[in-house]
């Protein structure tokens, strides 16, 4: 079942079981407090569940930049339970995700993905993402510098003209 997150589903060990992965640069648990500012109302989360309501995975935006000039514009992100992998769990996500950001109003979706990660690239291209260019040694993960793909997708129902 794919929705629109609420708080009261998504637990601090169901976030850290999904994201503490070789393929996201979170190598530390998340505070609650921390899961909790997701929840702004402005910013949509989608969850993918089972039929017994545990969460395989979520896709989620979040503030690009505070400067208003960017307000329309988010960061993303797609996790998903590592069973859960290549079953389509992370399309359904994405997709739900990008139908309620359209929604919300944001005319641009913008995230970084390990070079090396060719499924998310692969996954990410497959729905309209292009890849813009390559971050070097754009944060270091275990002691090892990470070069990471800069994917953007626009949405054209929100572009403003001018």
């Amino acid at each position: 079942m794919e929705h629109p997150f609420n708080k009261n589903l998504l637990s601090r060990s169901e976030t850290d079981s999904i994201i503490i992965s070789d393929k996201a640069l979170t190598s530390r648990l998340r505070t609650t407090q921390e899961i909790e500012q997701w929840f702004d109302g402005v910013h949509p989360i989608m969850a993918l569940e089972t039929d017994q309501q545990q969460v395989i995975a979520f896709a989620s935006t979040s503030v690009y930049r505070p400067r208003p000039c960017y307000a329309g514009i988010a960061e993303f992100s797609v996790y998903v339970e590592r069973a859960w992998r290549g079953r389509g769990a992370g399309r359904h996500a994405l997709e739900g995700l990008v139908q309620e950001a359209e929604k919300a109003g944001f005319w641009k979706l913008v995230s970084r993905v390990f070079v090396e990660n060719a499924a998310s690239r692969a996954l990410l291209c497959s729905h309209g993402f292009r890849e813009v260019g390559v971050y070097e040694k754009h944060a270091q993960l275990d002691g090892v510098w990470r070069d990471v793909v800069i994917v953007a997708r626009l949405l054209p129902a929100n572009l403003l003209s001018g």
